[in-house]
């Protein structure tokens, strides 16, 4: 098979060392026998991003979509699917028939991956940051029947979006789920966290940390020392590029 027959995917990003979605397809692609490659594409910003996907259709026959493009890239798609359109935010893009489809497989990830911990008791969940996957993380959870509010920098309470000075015990206490949706302790940067007093949780607290490279972040480390249970990101990542492949094949 000539290189120009071999199939393109890639991941759209900033900055893409901490990712281990081009490992997680390259194996995928040897240990099926897939004639495929995939791409890590780093774009520096906005304009980089608007410039790829104009000449994207030739080359690419799909492409994972992370911070900070998951809103970004929407004005540039030709089509949205169903949910991507309802969550407002797009992490795959299907290029097919000359056009661009976008999806979104970070709602079906995460609920997949959160399945196996949840507990009658965690019906409100909060959600740190408002960026694409955070969309997608309260799209499942009001799915499920749970609650959602925010902690953001940008508080508005008639919303539910509350700022982290506001996280006081009894906010803690009133939500039993945790999700970190936001890039505070990836690598390298791994002694960071969200401004968030993670070890007021207990052990009937469920803290996510979508963040999947270091495997324990040092907001997890400390969740799980205070009794919670905690989950990374990593069944998240296969769970939606399994999707995502699904879709790309469709």
């Amino acid at each position: 098979m000539s290189q120009k027959d071999i199939r393109k995917f890639g991941l759209l990003g900033k900055t893409l060392g901490h990712s281990f979605s081009k490992s997680h397809f390259e194996e995928k692609f040897e240990t099926e026998k897939i004639d495929a490659s995939f791409e890590n594409i780093e774009l520096a910003d906005v304009h980089a991003l608007e410039i790829w996907m104009k000449g994207a259709h030739a080359e690419f026959q799909g492409v994972s979509v992370t911070i900070p493009y998951k809103t970004a890239v929407i004005p540039f798609l030709d089509e949205l699917s169903t949910e991507a359109k309802e969550i407002g935010a797009v992490n795959c893009i299907h290029f097919r028939d000359g056009k661009s489809i976008g999806h979104n497989t970070d709602a079906f990830g995460f609920g997949q991956s959160i399945k196996p911990f949840l507990r009658n008791i965690h019906e409100r969940a909060l959600v740190l940051g408002t960026g694409g996957a955070s969309k997608a993380v309260a799209y499942t959870l009001e799915n499920l029947g749970i609650t959602v509010g925010y902690l953001s920098r940008t508080p508005k309470e008639d919303e539910m979006i509350f700022g982290y000075d506001q996280a006081s015990d009894l906010m803690v206490k009133s939500f039993p789920m945790i999700v970190n949706c936001t890039p505070l302790g990836s690598a390298p940067n791994v002694n960071e966290k969200p401004a968030f007093p993670i070890d007021l949780v207990g052990e009937d607290h469920f803290v996510v940390d979508l963040i999947y490279n270091p495997s324990e972040t040092l907001f997890l480390k400390i969740a799980r020392e205070s009794g919670a249970d905690t989950l990374n990101g990593l069944s998240m990542l296969k769970q939606q590029a399994a999707k995502a492949w699904e879709i790309w094949n469709s």
